[in-house]
Order: structure tokens, then C-alpha cells, then sequence
């Protein structure tokens, strides 16, 4: 089972019974699908002719803007694991926006290998902290462009002390 959102308003439930047939809300559809090139598609619906074009993919957050005989159209979609997450209300741990790095324990700022504006990636080194005589690399925690830089090289911090913003 799976809910797409079409252009943030319609949503519909599709149900796949098998490769060529099922329901899109409740009505019964059959199809035969052909890749002819690499992301377009030739899709026969109901004995109609379809000329589908995937645009641009976006799998972890399941989203895709497709072309449909020339027509532009925004695809949210939701699976079953999908809906459950929503039920139990962790529907949203996944997207939660990291806006700043916090000390992770008291220590002295070694190092700073960002400056404000540069861009990173998830994982990237940022900035050294000397913590009980141990260098310890601080990483991004997401990708983002730093916005501030809280701490000077040879600071002191406290644990928790926000060290870096994140635009």
C-alpha cells in the first residue's frame, strides 16, 4: 500500500495486487510498464498511452518531480512503515534540523577547521577539542553552511556550550 500526495493536494491510495494490476483509491487499474530510456517510461493504463519522465529523484525522502505527456507533477509518497512511524508519533525524528554543535564534554579548543560560510558534509572534521589530555575531532552532524563560530582557538569550554551555528 502506498499514499501519494500529487502537487501537495490529492492524495490517493494505491494498491499493487500483483507487477501489472491493482487499486488506486478503491478502483481497479491494470498496466504494463516499459523503460525506454533511462528514467523515461511508457506506461499503458486502462488501454491509454502514457509517456512518463522521472525529472528528479529524491529516495530518502521520497519524493520525485515527474513529466506526464508534458505535464509537471510533484509525488510525495508514503509506505505502510511510513503510516506506522506516523501512528506512533516518529514521523519527524528523521527530518529534525541540526542548527548547532554543542560541547560534547568540558575541554580546550585546539582547533577550528571551519570558517563562517563554509559548506560541509555530514561527518566532515570541524573542530578539535582537547578533553583529559585526548584530542577529540568534532564532526558534523549534518550538511549544512556554518552560520557562527561561537569559540576561539584556546578557549575553554563548558560541556553543552554551543560551539558552532548552522544556517
Amino acid at each position: 500500500m502506498l499514499k501519494v500526495k500529487v502537487n501537495n493536494k490529492d492524495e490517493h491510495q494505491i494498491v499493487f495486487e500483483n507487477e501489472t494490476s491493482g487499486t488506486i483509491d478503491s478502483k481497479k487499474f491494470s498496466w504494463d510498464v516499459i523503460e525506454i530510456k533511462n528514467g523515461t517510461f511508457h506506461v499503458i493504463k486502462n488501454n491509454k498511452s502514457y509517456t512518463v519522465e522521472v525529472l528528479k529523484a529524491e529516495p530518502k525522502e521520497k519524493s520525485f518531480l515527474v513529466k506526464v505527456n508534458g505535464n509537471k507533477y510533484q509525488l510525495s509518497v508514503k509506505d505502510k512503515y511510513d503510516e506506522l512511524l506516523k501512528s506512533l508519533g516518529m514521523d519527524s525524528l528523521n527530518s529534525s534540523k541540526v542548527n548547532e554543535v554543542k560541547a560534547p564534554m568540558p575541554g580546550l579548543v585546539l582547533d577550528i577547521r571551519v570558517s563562517e560560510g563554509d559548506e560541509v558534509k555530514k561527518g566532515d572534521p570541524i573542530l578539535v577539542l582537547e578533553a583529559m589530555k585526548m584530542e577529540n575531532i568534532i564532526k558534523s552532524p549534518t550538511d549544512g553552511v556554518i552560520k557562527k563560530i561561537n569559540v576561539k582557538k584556546g578557549l575553554a569550554v563548558e560541556k553543552n556550550q554551543v560551539l558552532i551555528n548552522f544556517a
